[in-house]
């Protein structure tokens, strides 16, 4: 709570603050003992207390069903590698909770204790890694923080005459914290991205990525960049404002391999994507 709060209540801060949340159900959990602080249950009409901190579960949001499997690629006691369907989150994040990969995998195989190693973007496809011993997670995601992980990606997107391949593409990618979409501006790159063309019909191409770094919506903006967005972008060249429950059109991007030396084993790990894209299939 701010330190120059004008608040008399802690209520009248939270009703305030708490625009998603009516009176109404602010109320039923201070009568709960839902809202606490540090010594415990707070009244209906605790002082506010600048500087300090409450606590309260929020509500889950209503959320629709992702209405796809989780195919499962490898387990063992250690890692869980995942063929994540394109819409579905790799973790909670706004009002994504329960139709998130983690949440649903805790639950459907029950691993209360899984964590993930890395993230996909929820409109992408393909593999994504999980610890289930979270002692190891640190591991693990030191390999994608130190980018001792060869990532592949397939992608589809309009093929041009005049774009030669194989190239390499790099700019510098900031995403502000507010913002849906990441954008590319002038100043030292930190974002590489290796470009194939593996087969082109009908207008469109097939593409092979290799990201050697990996910002956010990176290889999307480089494709952007080039005149050829992947086939069912909803953020680049322009948002289309798609609805959340909208699972038709899938963008065509998919995770297709990850390849790593184990951190615990030492031995090399090889995992391959099940999926294809279906504007190629």
């Amino acid at each position: 709570m701010p330190e120059d709060g004008r608040w008399v209540t802690v209520r009248a801060f939270l009703i305030e603050h708490l625009d998603r949340m009516t009176t109404a159900r602010i109320d039923e959990l201070f009568d709960e003992g839902a809202i606490v602080d540090m010594d415990g249950p707070l009244d209906v009409d605790a002082p506010y207390a600048p500087g300090d901190a409450v606590w309260f579960h929020r509500d889950l949001p209503v959320e629709t069903t992702v209405p796809f499997d989780i195919p499962v690629v490898y387990r063992d006691d250690t890692l869980l590698v995942i063929d994540k369907p394109h819409f579905l989150p790799t973790i909670p994040r706004g009002g994504h909770i329960l139709q998130t990969a983690l949440v649903r995998l805790r639950l459907e195989l029950e691993l209360p204790e899984l964590v993930p190693a890395h993230r996909l973007d929820r409109v992408t496809a393909g593999l994504a890694l999980f610890v289930i011993d979270p002692a190891h997670r640190g591991a693990y995601q030191t390999l994608f923080q130190d980018r001792k992980v060869r990532k592949e990606y397939e992608a589809v997107a309009s093929h041009s005459p005049e774009l030669e391949f194989p190239r390499e593409v790099e700019s510098r990618i900031i995403k502000d914290k507010y913002d849906f979409a990441a954008r590319e501006v002038a100043g030292e790159p930190n974002a590489h991205t290796r470009i194939e063309l593996v087969d082109e019909r009908n207008g469109l191409g097939r593409y092979r990525l290799h990201p050697t770094t990996g910002r956010t919506h990176q290889l999307r903006l480089h494709m952007n960049s080039l005149g050829i967005p992947i086939l069912g972008d909803d953020l680049y060249p322009v948002p289309t404002g798609r609805s959340v429950d909208d699972f038709t059109a899938p963008l065509q991007l998919l995770a297709s391999v990850i390849e790593f030396d184990d951190p615990l084993s030492g031995a090399s790990r090889r995992f391959t994507t099940r999926r294809s894209l279906e504007s190629w299939a």
